[in-house]
């Protein structure tokens, strides 16, 4: 063999060596625009792990919320990095489904977190999933709109005042609705929205013995209030309108006010996407007087399975995308106003930031106002502001929520629409074992 052949042979070794080495990563999440940005910044996290690679699923929220769940619950093993929310976190590490985030780093400064957001994704002492952003629910309106209406916004609006507002502000033939709001069926889409709304009204999904509330007038109320609102002054077709579809409407000028979550804030008020960026004003969540606000408590994290075999490579890149350093990338190419907010503490203290984001008090006091031991106003025997903490949430909160998305359309009235809900919710809760 001569030496040109040798080396050749040994530079080959190496290569192959290197590619056999270098683990995939196959991350599953959430299809909105701060998950989007993130795969386009990746090149940092690659450059400084060579011998990782990721591999994307995206997918829009309920397909994901349904695939991840099926992959964990039957140890499918398809991922390595989940995107979840506050919701599955407990539930999943009580069920040892997920590793214990222990090695983020020396310089990761758990410490850092907001307390609201970092509670609910620890169990036993343990952080079991990392805040990508938090976010908790405000009053996104088109001030220029709500001027022509002769209104003037108050930072803490009732319900009676947003419906008046909304009936003012809508011009169908102008294509302008007066208010946005989820209609699409899921028990974190439309049921995020009004669970949320319903602890205002006082309503409750359990009384404190676990028996079904669907057939009190809080509920009545909620629901006839939403679906006359949303007959007004909403969206032709809002039964099938979610997150995306309604931020899509409010960009393009086609909303007087929109209620949803603040982590939005920043999507409406980018010049490069939204027509009416100058013209956004935000107030908190309505209430109808009775103490609590409408505002929920959330955060789409990162957490790594128990099935994976790449724990080690996958910590490192949950560590990258929920770190500091990431948030000055992000600040670096989009501007401090674009990165993920509502996850810590030094963010809201970044005169930057607080400077670049006039949304960045408004989120911070309604993130830290929602309180999951005490959602409602009357006792409940659960935790959870927009959901219930049980396992059996997911599939009665899609099922309720496809009800309530029915009366919105028009299919069913509201009488039915609740008449249903508590019939299979009691079915449910009694089946596990709940109610005695």
């Amino acid at each position: 063999m001569n030496l040109k052949t040798f080396l050749l042979g040994t530079c080959s070794a190496v290569v192959i060596a290197g590619f056999a080495q270098a683990e995939t990563l196959t991350i599953a999440t959430v299809n909105n625009g701060d998950m989007v940005r993130m795969q386009t910044l990746t090149d940092d996290f690659t450059k400084a792990n060579p011998d990782i690679q990721l591999e994307w699923v995206t997918l829009e929220e309920n397909v994901l919320r349904e695939r991840v769940t099926t992959d964990i619950a039957t140890k499918g093993g398809q991922y390595d990095v989940l995107t979840i929310g506050t919701y599955e976190v407990p539930i999943w590490a009580k069920q040892g489904w997920l590793l214990p985030l222990d090695k983020l780093g020396a310089d990761y400064d758990v410490d850092d977190l907001l307390p609201a957001i970092r509670s609910g994704l620890t169990a036993d002492g343990k952080l079991y999933a990392a805040p990508f952003y938090g976010e908790s629910s405000m009053v996104m309106y088109r001030k220029d709109l709500i001027e022509k209406a002769g209104l003037t916004m108050p930072d803490a609006p009732t319900w009676e005042f947003i419906g008046e507002a909304a009936r003012k502000m809508t011009d169908r033939g102008a294509g302008i609705n007066g208010i946005c709001l989820r209609g699409k069926a899921g028990w974190g889409e439309n049921m995020a929205f009004l669970t949320a709304t319903s602890n205002a009204f006082g309503a409750r999904w359990f009384d404190e013995n676990w028996k079904p509330q669907f057939d009190q007038p809080e509920w009545k109320a909620t629901l006839d209030m939403y679906v006359k609102l949303m007959n007004d002054a909403g969206p032709q077709g809002a039964s099938s309108n979610g997150f995306n579809e309604n931020l899509a409407l409010f960009q393009q000028g086609k909303c007087g006010m929109w209620i949803d979550a603040t982590v939005a804030a920043s999507f409406v008020t980018n010049p490069k996407d939204s027509t009416v960026a100058d013209k956004v004003g935000f107030a908190l969540a309505p209430d109808t007087g009775l103490g609590k606000r409408g505002n929920w408590l959330w955060a789409w994290n990162l957490a790594i399975p128990a099935g994976t075999k790449k724990a080690d490579a996958a910590e490192k890149f949950v560590s990258w995308a929920t770190s500091k350093h990431y948030l000055d990338i992000v600040a670096a190419k989009e501007g401090w106003a674009n990165v993920p907010p509502g996850t810590r503490t030094s963010l809201y203290e970044n005169p930057e930031y607080q400077k670049a984001a006039p949304f960045a008090k408004m989120t911070l006091d309604s993130i830290n106002a929602a309180d999951p031991k005490n959602p409602s106003v009357k006792p409940v025997p659960y935790v959870g502001v927009q959901f219930v903490a049980i396992p059996e949430f997911q599939g009665l909160g899609t099922t309720v929520g496809q009800l309530f998305s029915a009366a919105l359309a028009g299919q069913m009235s509201v009488d039915d629409a609740l008449a249903q809900a508590q019939q299979v919710t009691t079915r449910e809760m009694t089946r596990g074992g709940y109610i005695k």
